[in-house]
């Protein structure tokens, strides 16, 4: 029998401030089923369906397990799931990494004692001096919820002179959504901003503790029509390398690729770099950026004209 449709559902907060864990899994599980055609693993197809992707039955025997099994952790109960029964259920819906790891996170989180995880993120002192030692390159520290947590004088140059925020604002995903000069300054800015839902999504998963990030998501779901849209869709992903095509008002366009490195002695800290192929106009762009230095901080991404 078919499924009948499920409403999309809001983000789920809990009173304690934090996301929903049982809401979260439930709807992690049903948007990753719905993406899936009986085609894409094996099965037949008998026709037309109510709702789209997988029907529970089909998705259980793909995984081994019984149709009500599978059914309660849809539902959000994930207690007592082993560990070998979650890895079946990602096969099947053919999870990536980061999803498959996003699944643990919801479904068998680690048990730890409570921390105040509203505590500001400190940057050590010698990694501060090391992005200052770098002048060629911009780099930034980001950590938690995507803040921005220390920068040089590159990255401003290229990204805004973000000292001029106030601390709260520093903060990728509201920069992406909020501010006008960010949608104009990533030419792919459709993808920066499923990207940047990916990471906050994988933040959920790991804190659906967190008051500061649920109030982030809260905050641009209401200001942000396409955040409501993007974060719906439960798509997770976690910081990598890759390449950006900024457009920047002083030096025009740029193709850069950016590394992310998780620091040692704290995982969710990354430091991101960005580099030009040498050789290129966008490796030129960027010396020209550097050597306007002070001027080139203040225009950062918001400037229409260059520096007199």
């Amino acid at each position: 029998m078919d499924e009948q449709p499920e409403p999309v559902q809001e983000p789920a907060a809990r009173s304690g401030g934090g996301l929903d864990r049982r809401a979260e899994l439930s709807e992690f599980l049903r948007t990753r089923r719905a993406r899936l055609k009986p085609e894409d693993v094996g099965l037949p197809d008998f026709g037309r369906r109510r709702v789209p992707g997988l029907r529970r039955e089909e998705l259980a025997q793909l995984a081994g397990v019984s149709v009500a099994y599978y059914t309660r952790l849809e539902q959000g109960n994930g207690r007592n799931v082993s560990a070998e029964v979650l890895d079946a259920i990602a096969r099947a819906l053919r999870l990536s990494d980061a999803e498959h790891a996003h699944l643990m996170h919801l479904a068998k989180p680690k048990q730890h004692k409570k921390k105040p995880v509203a505590r500001t993120q400190q940057v050590r002192p010698t990694l501060r001096h090391l992005l200052d030692s770098i002048d060629s390159v911009p780099a930034y520290v980001v950590g938690r919820r995507s803040d921005i947590l220390a920068w040089n004088r590159m990255a401003a140059a290229l990204f805004g002179d973000w000292a001029e925020l106030p601390e709260p604002e520093r903060n990728w995903g509201r920069l992406v959504f909020l501010r006008p000069e960010y949608r104009e300054l990533f030419v792919e800015w459709d993808q920066k901003a499923q990207d940047m839902v990916g990471y906050l999504r994988m933040d959920a998963g790991r804190h659906p503790d967190d008051p500061r990030l649920s109030a982030l998501v809260g905050e641009l779901s209401v200001k942000s029509e396409e955040f409501r849209r993007l974060w719906a869709a439960h798509d997770v992903k976690e910081k990598g390398f890759g390449v950006k095509r900024l457009r920047h008002p002083l030096v025009g366009e740029l193709t850069l690729s950016f590394e992310t490195f998780r620091l040692v002695d704290d995982v969710e800290q990354s430091l991101i770099t960005y580099h030009a192929e040498p050789g290129t106009p966008s490796a030129e762009a960027l010396r020209l950026l550097a050597s306007w230095g002070a001027d080139a901080t203040r225009a950062g991404a918001g400037s229409t004209a260059p520096p007199a």
